[in-house]
């Protein structure tokens, strides 16, 4: 994965529609703007990228994870600073590129090692479990970060339903595509549909969570809309975005960044400062909307609650 540094300018919403559903159209009309203008004070569209706020979402209550004396990143930062190679390589493009995503109707399947197999529809996703507000850090394997007020459930609610079998002990994941609406892989450079995976006993873990919204509203499309995968101590590429089928399986699932590079980017993929990326240190972190770099903890700072599930294994080999 490339570090891909922010651009300096920022997309405006009235970006015309026929522009945006063409890629390169769109960037060449954003090249050929930014180079006829001075500075981003002189762009109608340069103000921001602006965050487009959704429906709010009903019943949501606090959970003992909404209290972290954190500083949240705002709904600016968390939805104009995206991962989603479906959607653009570069941190701006999602926001801008999936605005004409279609969520619903939507259909979650749960099947494979399960005795009870579950299809949910769009509004199903919403009545999984009752929903509830967890404040979390996600650690980008780029060596950033940001924090999230995420709305959703336990996934261990969602799988106890499902009820797995004893041959269960992973978790697979696999997101939409459509080449309608999505770029190509030859224009992401990775392969579709994106996959990830768990083990068993990771995807049960009480942190582990799937999310519906962020901020008390329903997830922006950029963000993993309808519902996405948010598992706080590992990298954020683990956290799958629009999924459509979760298969309990018997063996170790694949992820599509281990297939692409397995020595950059491992299945555990936790976070650990001392296990440097090939290419960049680990070490520590740039919180969005801050200067000065910060220690980065190891599983993202939730030791406490996860560390025991590695027990006796050795993190620079599972990595």
């Amino acid at each position: 994965m490339l570090i891909r540094k922010p651009s300096e300018y920022r997309w405006s919403d009235t970006t015309p529609r026929e522009i945006y559903q063409k890629r390169r159209e769109f960037i060449r009309t954003l090249s050929g703007a930014a180079a006829g203008l001075a500075g981003a004070a002189a762009m109608p569209w340069a103000e921001s990228l602006q965050a487009q706020t959704g429906p709010k979402l009903p019943g949501v209550t606090k959970s003992p994870l909404s209290d972290t004396g954190e500083k949240l990143n705002s709904f600016k930062d968390i939805t104009t600073y995206n991962n989603f190679y479906e959607f653009g390589t570069q941190k701006e493009e999602p926001a801008v590129l999936s605005r004409g995503f279609k969520t619903n109707p939507w259909t979650l399947t749960i099947e494979g090692e399960v005795a009870k197999k579950k299809v949910l529809g769009y509004d199903d996703l919403f009545k999984i479990a009752p929903l509830e507000e967890r404040i979390y850090r996600m650690r980008c394997v780029e060596a950033w970060s940001i924090v999230v007020p995420w709305v959703g459930v336990p996934l261990a609610a969602l799988l106890k339903q499902v009820e797995p079998t004893s041959k269960a002990q992973y978790v697979a994941f696999e997101t939409h595509y459509s080449r309608s609406s999505m770029l190509a892989p030859d224009e992401a450079g990775i392969n579709f549909p994106y996959v990830e995976g768990l083990r068993l006993d990771e995807a049960m873990h009480p942190l582990t969570m799937l999310a519906v919204g962020l901020y008390g509203e329903k997830l922006p499309n950029q963000n993993g809309a309808p519902v996405r995968l948010v598992v706080p101590w590992k990298y954020g590429f683990k956290g799958i975005k629009s999924i459509t089928r979760i298969r309990l399986v018997e063996k170790q699932p694949p992820s599509t960044w281990n297939l692409i590079n397995a020595r950059e980017y491992g299945f555990y993929s936790n976070v650990n400062p001392q296990v440097d990326h090939p290419r960049w240190t680990q070490a520590t972190e740039r919180r969005l909307g801050e200067i000065f770099r910060k220690k980065t903890l190891p599983f993202n700072g939730y030791a406490d609650q996860v560390a025991s599930l590695y027990s006796g294994m050795d993190l620079r080999k599972f990595y």
